[in-house]
């Protein structure tokens, strides 16, 4: 599985060592390497604790999310406790060229790889450290989502406690941050010939995305963080709705003319007027929307109930509501509209056989970037 490039990817000439486990430094890593970056992941002999992560294939050999998280890179593996291992990552690291250079890590905390001990035999060299909490404290996806406030305020609303999410949303904002800093570091020392000490944790970059969208914001300013909403959209229209065949849609009116049209297909206009005359209220402005979201659910939510899932499907396709129907992994990949999308090509990925992989989600100039299978660990030990 390999690009048919016609010019020199964005990274093409950059060299990066990872020395790294789980999710968001090998997404940092996986990230580079679409764009071009030669990519050696280092682990100890044996693997690191990732190397089996769940999911596996079915016969228990192979981890399908190491694999994926390690396509097109080079795989390097050392005694990171002996004198030579820590050797061979400081060559890796600090002899290659001047694209060269370049470390990746959440493994910090070690002398050998620090970037002072690094920086004393190339001073123009890159790091990066990947950190758990604010203070360097060990932390991880889950353990800094639950001391931020996303916890409480997901799920049902006659839910007692907290919901975790499933997607590891942090680690993945995290990674894509590192490849972003590393981009820049990278930038930078070829304007100025110097390099750079990135520290990022993991926990800062929740804090960070966490303030931007004003979830940190209203308490300070307002004395009152934000209600839980369910699976109602804060501060606009949007609400998920049962059909008569028991699916369901999620729908989502962020103007006045997706809410004109959900008002159209469901016939009830005269209704909307009737409550914006009685409750003194413009269903134009979302704030109406969402302060009055439980008349409307339970007025739109009469009209889907009443029909079919095809019957739902027809009519918002029709209209300019945003909407889909729920659906699980299973009926995605057998829509079959991953093969249908650019974005996928077949990979022949050694202990799973071929399926089709994702590559960069950016196109550049119509061309999509992918990189070939995860090698076998430590298929390129010097």
């Amino acid at each position: 599985m390999t690009s048919p490039d016609s010019h020199v990817r964005p990274l093409g000439g950059v060299r990066v060592v990872e020395v790294s486990s789980f999710v968001a430094t090998p997404l940092c890593g996986l990230t580079l390497a679409q764009l071009g970056a030669e990519v050696i992941r280092v682990d100890p002999i044996g693997g690191a604790a990732d190397v089996n992560r769940w999911p596996l294939t079915d016969d228990g050999t192979t981890s399908i999310y190491w694999t994926g998280l390690n396509k097109g890179k080079k795989s390097v593996t050392a005694d990171l406790r002996s004198p030579d291992g820590q050797a061979l990552v400081q060559r890796l690291v600090t002899e290659s060229g001047s694209g060269g250079g370049i470390l990746v890590t959440n493994a910090g905390g070690r002398d050998w790889m620090s970037h002072d001990t690094l920086a004393a035999l190339r001073p123009d060299v890159i790091t990066l450290e990947l950190l758990g909490g604010s203070d360097g404290t060990p932390a991880v996806d889950y353990t800094v989502n639950a001391g931020l406030g996303f916890p409480l305020i997901t799920g049902p609303l006659d839910h007692d406690g907290p919901v975790n999410h499933v997607l590891p949303a942090w680690d993945v904002v995290c990674g894509l941050y590192a490849a972003l800093a590393i981009t820049a570091a990278v930038r930078h020392r070829e304007q100025t010939g110097v390099g750079s000490r990135i520290r990022l944790p993991l926990a800062d970059t929740a804090l960070s995305i966490a303030g931007t969208l004003g979830y940190l914001t209203e308490p300070q300013v307002n004395s009152q963080s934000r209600p839980a909403t369910g699976n109602d959209v804060y501060g606009t229209y949007g609400t998920d709705v049962v059909t008569a065949d028991g699916d369901r849609f999620m729908l989502v009116a962020l103007t006045g003319r997706h809410f004109r049209d959900l008002v159209r297909i469901t016939g009830t206009e005269a209704v909307v007027d009737s409550l914006q005359q009685s409750l003194g209220v413009d269903f134009s402005a979302e704030s109406d929307r969402f302060t009055h979201r439980a008349v409307l659910n339970a007025l739109f939510g009469k009209w889907f109930a009443d029909h079919s899932t095809d019957e739902v499907a027809a009519a918002l396709a029709g209209s300019s509501v945003l909407s889909q129907r729920y659906r699980s992994f299973d009926e995605v990949v057998a829509s079959g509209e991953l093969a249908r999308n650019p974005l996928f090509a077949e990979l022949d990925q050694p202990g799973i056989g071929r399926y089709l992989a994702a590559g960069l989600p950016a196109s550049f100039d119509g061309q999509q970037y992918f990189v070939g299978p995860a090698v076998p660990l430590g298929a390129d030990t010097p």
